[in-house]
């Protein structure tokens, strides 16, 4: 079996184990074993291929993963942000920075406010983001 065989198959095995957890740890590592198949192409040199290996490991670390798991994130948000985000809502039980309810399209969340001010009942508010079952409002 040829050395570029051998990587290939390295790099197949670190995208199944990616499949089984998908934490974006091993595709870094299948990046890094592709490249070195291709470099091996050109250099049968063990050493070279060693540190082509770790190069290219440390680089998709840095600069890979970090994109993945933010284009992922995105990708991965609850309905909650893109349903109720920007929405107007009505202040059903006086909300402040540690209790209060809001109504939106009949139903009922708990709701903060993040710079600990006031807002009656009867109030029209604006949710900015939620955190978890919680809506943080801003009156509107």
């Amino acid at each position: 079996m040829a050395t570029w065989e051998f990587i290939v198959i390295c790099g197949i095995g670190f995208i199944i184990l990616e499949l089984f957890t998908p934490s974006m740890f091993f595709l870094n590592f299948a990046v890094a074993a592709f490249v070195t198949a291709i470099v091996s192409l050109f250099s049968a040199n063990m050493i070279t291929l060693v540190l082509v290996f770790f190069a290219f490991s440390f680089l998709s670390f840095i600069f890979l993963r970090p994109l993945i798991l933010r284009k992922m994130s995105k990708e991965t948000e609850t309905g909650v942000n893109n349903k109720y985000i920007g929405k107007k809502a009505k202040v059903i039980e006086e909300i402040s920075a540690d209790n209060g309810a809001i109504s939106i399209y009949d139903e009922r969340w708990s709701a903060r406010t993040e710079n600990g001010e006031i807002i009656p009942v009867g109030a029209e508010v604006e949710i900015v983001r939620n955190d978890s079952l919680i809506m943080i409002v801003k009156r509107v």
